[in-house]
Order: C-alpha cells, then structure tokens, then sequence
C-alpha cells in the first residue's frame, strides 16, 4: 500500500451499526479479548466491565437482550463467556441487511482496503470496532439498560466520544448510524474536517427507517467504491442513486 493510499484510508471514516443478526463460531486462534482491535487499549475497562457484568448476569435475560427462544439461548451462552471467545473480523461476524448489501467480499483489493481502514462499527458492547477487527459472537444492544450502568448509550458517551474525536481529527466522517447509536457518542466538529450526517428518506420525504436498511448498506459500498480521498465525500454521496430512497445529508 502506498503513501497516498495511507493518506486516504487515514483521513476518511464511514460509521456503521453492527447487526443483530451475527455469524456464529470464529477462530479459536484468535481469541477475543477486551483489549483486541484497534480501540482495544483505549475502550479495554469499560468493555471489561460490561464483559463482567455479563458474565455476572450469566448472559442476560429476555428483556436485556430483546430475544426469546432459541436466540435467547444463543446470546445468553455467548454473553456468559466473552473472553477468550473465537473471533471473526468484524465484518464477517455482522451478517445484517446492511453488511449484507454493503459485501466487502466482491470489493476490488484496493477498495476492500480502503473498507477494512475506514469502516468503524459503534458497539453496545465493544464501544469501536474497526471492520477488520477480531469480534465475538454476542448481543448487547445500544439502546439497552443494564443496571448498574444503565442506558448502554449514556454508559459510552464520554469516554467514546474522547477516544472517537482523537482518531476523527483532521479527517472527514459520513455518519450512517442510526440515532441510538450516534447518542453513544458526541462529535467535535472543530476537530473533525468534515462530519456529514446521513440519512436515507423515502422519496415522499417520509424517514427510510427499517426498509431502508439494504440501501445504507449500498451507499456504503458507493462510497467505498466512487469515493478515493476525503475530498471526493460530498460528491460520493450525491451521486448515489436508488429507486426507492433519497439521501439526506446534514
């Protein structure tokens, strides 16, 4: 990779949701642990103390996690042991409508490397997660609570919003979150270059919501794939195209 493609990867920042749907197993040679990843230092005690907590909660029960049956059993055993769990890269273990769409695989090298570096995933459980970070299985919403922390959003804000701001400045970031998990954080726009709020409407103007899901993770890819230095942002995102939703941009 070279200096300008360095350049590029560095200085521009896609904020993705994680799925709830997620890739079961991983490898157990690279263990999960809560200082893994490129956040993993900065995040590792207050991912800890969610870990215990967890643990303590032996999963979690149906109103923390929002499942029942099956799934349920599912989280609560990955929940129960997260440390040293298998681990995926991030953007095998999400397996959502958005990732789904957004499919790094098909990527061309240079693209694909332009997605590992740039996407950062904001998590209930793990804070930040860069795409190609090792992630566990498991479920933890952002707009959970979770006593003694509770609201997971409010439990991450400050310390997130520290951490985020250091790596965004000087760069230009396309915020595709949805609310509860852009409240994880707040963004210091003199620090940051340009931050560009991002929603898809319905072509009425009605807000895109759950449907529009498959879209975002199109307009991902657009931009991974139209979009080679920050300054080409703006231009990225007005060109995309689709037959149902328009983009809004704050």
């Amino acid at each position: 990779m070279g200096r300008a493609d360095f350049w590029v990867v560095a200085s521009l920042f896609i904020l993705l949701p994680p799925s709830e749907g997620k890739a079961e197993g991983g490898l157990t040679t690279k263990p999960w642990r809560d200082t893994s990843g490129a956040f993993g230092k900065q995040l590792s005690a207050q991912r800890s103390e969610l870990v215990q907590r967890l643990a303590t909660l032996k999963g979690g029960d149906e109103k923390l996690l929002g499942v029942k049956g099956i799934h349920l059993a599912r989280a609560r055993a990955a929940n129960a042991h997260l440390k040293g769990a298998p681990s995926l890269p991030a953007f095998e273990r999400y397996t959502g409508v958005v990732w789904d769409h957004l499919d790094l695989s098909t990527l061309t090298a240079p693209q694909r490397t332009r997605a590992l570096r740039s996407i950062i995933v904001i998590s209930g459980l793990l804070g930040a997660v860069r795409a190609d970070d090792p992630t566990p299985d498991y479920r933890l919403k952002m707009g959970a609570r979770m006593a003694p922390m509770g609201l997971v959003s409010r439990y991450w804000h400050d310390h997130l919003s520290v951490v985020l701001n250091k790596t965004f400045a000087g760069s230009t970031v396309i915020d595709l979150l949805p609310n509860e998990h852009r409240a994880a954080f707040t963004a210091d726009t003199e620090k940051i270059v340009n931050y560009f709020v991002v929603g898809l409407n319905e072509k009425t103007g009605k807000a895109g919501g759950h449907d529009a899901k498959a879209a975002k993770g199109r307009l991902a890819r657009h931009i991974l794939t139209t979009c080679t230095s920050p300054a080409g942002a703006l231009k990225s995102l007005k060109s995309f195209r689709d037959p149902r939703f328009v983009v809004e941009i704050d």
